[in-house]
This record gives C-alpha cells, structure tokens and sequence, in this order.
C-alpha cells in the first residue's frame, strides 16, 4: 500500500490538497483511504460531507469511512477517544504501583485529552490502515509542517528512550524482583508493567516501519511567497535528516499571473501575482534540481468546498498523483533504511549496520583511506544552510541539528574507530571526515 503524508505551513491548504490527492488517485480506479485528525469544518466542507464519530463502545480509532466519491473514503481519527482507551489501559497496567504509592486512579469522566495526544493518535491510526490492508493508497491528512517533521521522528525517539530506561539488562532486575522486595521491605513494580513496555516498544517498531516503507512518501503544500521559501528549505532539510522522502511540492493557490501567463490587470492583484511569481520560480528551480515534481493548484477565487471545487483541483494533481499512487519512485530516493558504500576499503560489512535515509539519495561511506586517510560521510540535506547546521559526536553516536530539529544516529563499528576529522556542506550534503584511531584501529599485517 502506497501511503502520502501531505503536510504543509499553517493555513497553505494542506486539507484541501489531501483531498485532491486522493480523488485524483480514486479516479484512476484505486482504492483509497483519506484519513484526517482535523477537528475544524475544513475536511468536511472540503469533501461536502460529514465524517461521523466512532460509534459507542470505543476501542475505534476512527468512525465509519464515508465514501466521499467512488473509489475515495474518508474518516476522521478520534483523538480523545484514543486517549481515553490507552490512559485507561494504563491505568489498569499500573494499579499495582499505584496502590504502592497511595495514589487514586483516575475516574472516566476524569480522563480528558491532553496536549500531545493528537500525534500519538495519528501514528497509531497510520499503522492501523497498513494492517487492514483493504486499501490500495492511505492519505493521511498531517498536521502543520514543524509539526509533523516532529512526528515523523517520534517513534525513532522513543524507541531510543526506551532503550536507555528499561535496557536489556531490566531482564535480570526482574528475575531479582522477589529478593529486592524481601529487601526493600516494599512489593516492587509488577511484570505487567515490563510487560506494558514491552508492548510499547513493539507498538513504536511497527509505525516506524511503516513510515520508513518504500511506499511511504511526503508530500509538501504550500502558497508560494518570501515566507514560505525559507520554511520549505529549513523543513526540506529536516525531512531528509529524519529519513523521509519528498515526492511533490504542492504550490496552491496560484493567482493568475503568477505561473508566468498574463498578469492581471488589476496593480493589487498583481502586485500579489509577481510576489507569488518569485517565489514559485525559486521553489520550482530548487525541487526540480532533485527530481522533485512540483504541482501546480490554482486559486478558484473562493474557498474550495464540495465536490464540484474537489473535483476541479483534483483534475489540476492527477498528473502527480498517478505516479505516486503507482508507487514510481521520485525525489531520487532509494530504499528505506539502507545505506550506499562506494567501494574501494572492503569495508561494506562493517558500514551495514547504519540506518538512515536522506530524501534525495541515501547516505553513503566514501572510502579515502588510500588517497586522503580518511572514511567520507555524506548525508543528504537539501535546503539546509551552514548556519542552522549543528554536529556533535557523543560516544558510538553522531548528534546531527539542522535548525531546531535534532536526530541521533549510531555510527557503524568502522566509524566508531575514527574520529572526526573535519565536516563541511557541499551541494546539499552533509559531509564528515572520519579519521581512522591508531589505537583502535587494526594494524596492517
């Protein structure tokens, strides 16, 4: 199943986009799946049709798909609802600690949503539709653009969190439970807690897998202007670092004039359409050079809403949207999670281990040790600049900023024997010197 997460600066039409996505892909006879956590009017005014709430009973992490128009069902995710579910689930899991606290379990009327609730329930709703397996492209509706770059790398992050709290080590802790109780004078945390963890971390490495998938893709919107440029690059850049793949650039909302044609004749309104004009150019120029394909929506002179204005707008991405519903590869991506070597140290093996994947190509070990005594590291980040770049390595890891987005990636066994040497930014590349460690480093027989 293909899967395009469509997500964009705050108010560009991300929801309308999304929509036209998948018309466009339901029109070409697939089965597709419009999913949205947007609780505002926009997705049903956008769609002309109500998204009803799950039904009694709970345990749904969205209500009845609605189908929108053939081929298209749409369904919004049920955030509170999911919230609920889990914190109750816990609350059950934790008891014991709880009662070895004195503390009072929360009441149902009591357990309202909390700030962050929303993504968890995005990401468990996104790994939900990949295991129905009854669709052939999920759409996913996603949150502001900042936003969602955050919670494209969550799952990463907790998993990591998890790793360091509850170590493999927590194994033995459990077989000494009984004792350390004895000792402590006090019942320890029960099983049913490693075991919550456990499930937890499972949980994580499922929506982890999906949104690393061949077939998962990001798909960015936005209205072409000096404030957008710099947000798409900072937020281009920050994709590529959390491995995810742009197909398309979405420029909505195109005001005559502003794709090259005649300009208006009104001076506002063109004053407006030369800005948009710029802006689009730079985009355009920037995607492109990527492979990444750039669709053009124009601005109807209203709001678009129902399916007469949806089907006008999906007319205008069904071009873009063939091929990713087809799955054809774009922004030259290549395999989730793998890791290129250019040969030359026989040192593959060792490099196998990385994982990571940047949206225009994937990272790659260049072995220089017989020309410079150096391993080159290159990690793809288009649009990022100099000054928004932080590196720093801590232990077997490298630290890797690009504005206020950080990831942390483990260094393979060859890199670990190395120290850096020197890094610098070159045609949209992160690049890393590693210098082998005499001392650690195996000795030419």
């Amino acid at each position: 199943m293909r899967t395009v997460l469509v997500t964009g600066p705050g108010g560009a039409g991300r929801t309308t986009a999304a929509a036209a996505t998948a018309l466009a892909a339901a029109r070409e006879g697939r089965r597709v799946l419009l999913l949205t956590a947007d609780r505002g009017p926009a997705p049903e005014a956008v769609l002309g049709t109500a998204l009803p709430a799950p039904g009694p009973g709970g345990g749904a992490l969205w209500g009845p798909p609605v189908e929108a128009a053939p081929g298209l069902h749409a369904a919004r995710i049920a955030t509170g609802e999911h919230f609920q579910d889990r914190a109750r689930d816990l609350q059950d899991r934790g008891a014991p600690l709880f009662d070895l606290l004195g503390a009072s379990p929360l009441d149902p009327e009591e357990l309202t949503e909390l700030p962050g609730a929303e993504p968890l329930a995005l990401l468990t709703a996104l790994r939900a539709a990949h295991e129905e397996r009854a669709w052939d492209l999920l759409v996913a509706d996603m949150p502001p653009l900042h936003a969602t770059v955050r919670l494209l790398g969550l799952p990463e992050q907790l998993r990591r969190y998890l790793r360091r709290l509850l170590p493999a080590e927590r194994q033995a802790a459990r077989a000494l439970r009984p004792m350390l109780a004895q000792l402590a004078g006090v019942p320890m945390p029960a099983q049913r807690l490693y075991e919550t963890a456990e499930r937890l971390e499972a949980e994580l490495a499922a929506v982890q897998d999906v949104l690393e998938a061949d077939g998962t893709t990001v798909r960015l919107v936005a209205e072409p202007g000096p404030l957008a440029v710099g947000e798409l690059r900072l937020a281009r850049a920050a994709l590529a670092l959390q491995g995810c793949r742009v197909d398309a650039l979405v420029a909505n909302r195109l005001l005559p004039g502003a794709t090259g044609d005649a300009a208006p004749g009104d001076p506002w309104l063109a004053s407006l359409a030369a800005e948009q004009l710029a802006a689009h150019k730079v985009l355009h120029e920037e995607f492109l050079v990527d492979g990444v394909t750039v669709c053009e929506l124009p601005h109807l002179g209203r709001g678009p809403r129902g399916p007469h204005d949806l089907a006008e707008l999906a007319g205008r991405a069904r071009s873009t949207t063939i091929g990713v519903a087809a799955g054809a590869g774009q922004g030259g991506s290549g395999p989730a999670g793998g890791f290129g070597v250019i040969p030359g140290g026989g040192l593959t093996d060792e490099l196998d281990g990385w994982n990571g994947t940047g949206a225009a190509g994937e990272p790659a070990v260049e072995d220089r040790l017989a020309t410079d005594g150096v391993l080159l590291w290159r990690l793809p980040l288009p649009g990022a600049a100099r000054d928004e770049l932080d590196l720093l390595r801590r232990g077997d890891e490298l630290i890797v900023g690009v504005g206020p987005f950080r990831r942390v990636l483990p260094l393979p066994s060859a890199l670990r024997r190395c120290t850096v040497s020197g890094a610098g930014l070159r045609d949209g590349a992160l690049c890393v010197r590693f210098t082998p460690d005499p001392g650690l480093w195996p000795r030419p027989s």
